[in-house]
């Protein structure tokens, strides 16, 4: 009777974890630029990681802050290489985190470019992201959260789509645009950023991914993001580590053009932690500090409190 009990109680709780947690289809119907070839999505977990692929309906999950103490919001892309989404240890884990000091957050699971499952696959993690953007803008008021401090931040690939978000903004993509209601964010967070996809520094696996193998010049060139900076690219945090196989270049290089352009940026590279250590504590010295920087930061900005 007791284990029975403990088992009826823990499910109450976990019910009302989940109900906490709002999941908004980005789309009414049928994502714009599919197919129409129907596939289940996919999630598996290994080495305590979950992968997500095969995203034909995208959507937010909204993390409302228990004890709310700002009103600036997040929506948080994960990473993945643009082939899979990571979405725990780079989405709802940092959606807690940002709970946790009283801010809501938004986990964006946007669709992967797959050309079976979409025309024009190149353009639907962005179009995906500003759809996000402008949904939380209208809807600012239900969320209890301001229209004019609406973030948006990304891990590794995640941090590309960030940065094409906060690059591109004066284009909106795809057969949805609504030029009443900017998505422009508001500030962005990049954390061990792809930005470039020159053959120098850039990630060629998410170039890949994304653009195609072989791409041509000016697809290159459009595509990496400190190329894209302008005096309206919002304020920036960066973070990368001197050993991560996505070169901190790519964090160097999107710091640099900020500044070129007097756009406010501030940007922490570690010696050592490598890449896709989210939140989580594996002994990898002080990068495991990041999100302490990023608090500052966001105090410092009256978004945090």
């Amino acid at each position: 009777m007791k284990k029975l009990f403990l088992m009826l109680f823990a499910m109450t709780l976990m019910s009302d974890l989940f109900a906490q947690n709002e999941t908004i289809l980005l789309y009414t119907g049928t994502a714009p630029g599919s197919t129409g070839k129907q596939v289940p999505e996919d999630a598996k977990t290994t080495d305590g990681i979950t992968r997500v692929r095969d995203v034909t309906q995208p959507a937010l999950i909204v993390y409302p802050a228990k004890k709310k103490t700002s009103d600036a919001t997040v929506i948080i892309c994960p990473g993945g290489g643009y082939s899979i989404l990571a979405i725990d240890h780079e989405g709802h884990d940092i959606a807690k985190w940002f709970n946790a000091h009283g801010m809501t957050a938004f986990v964006l699971k946007y669709r992967l470019p797959q050309e079976d499952l979409f025309d024009n696959d190149e353009i639907r993690p962005l179009q995906d992201a500003q759809q996000a953007i402008r949904l939380i803008r209208k809807n600012a008021a239900k969320y209890g959260v301001a229209p004019d401090k609406i973030g948006i931040m990304g891990f590794s690939a995640g941090g590309h789509l960030a940065s094409t978000a906060s690059t591109h903004f004066n284009t909106q993509v795809g057969e949805i645009t609504d030029p009443s209601v900017s998505v422009r964010p508001d500030f962005s967070l990049l954390i061990y950023p792809v930005i470039s996809f020159n053959d120098r520094i850039g990630h060629l696996g998410s170039r890949d991914n994304l653009i195609g193998k072989n791409p041509p010049v000016d697809k290159i060139e459009l595509y990496s993001n400190d190329k894209q900076v302008t005096k309206d690219t919002p304020p920036t945090f960066l973070v990368s580590t001197t050993d991560d196989w996505v070169q901190p270049e790519n964090s160097i290089a999107y710091f640099l053009a900020c500044k070129k352009n007097k756009v406010p940026v501030e940007m922490h590279i570690y010696e050592k932690g490598g890449h896709g250590y989210g939140l989580k504590k594996q002994n990898r010295g002080p990068v495991e500090t990041w999100a302490f920087r990023l608090e500052d930061w966001l105090k410092d900005r009256k978004l945090m409190k």
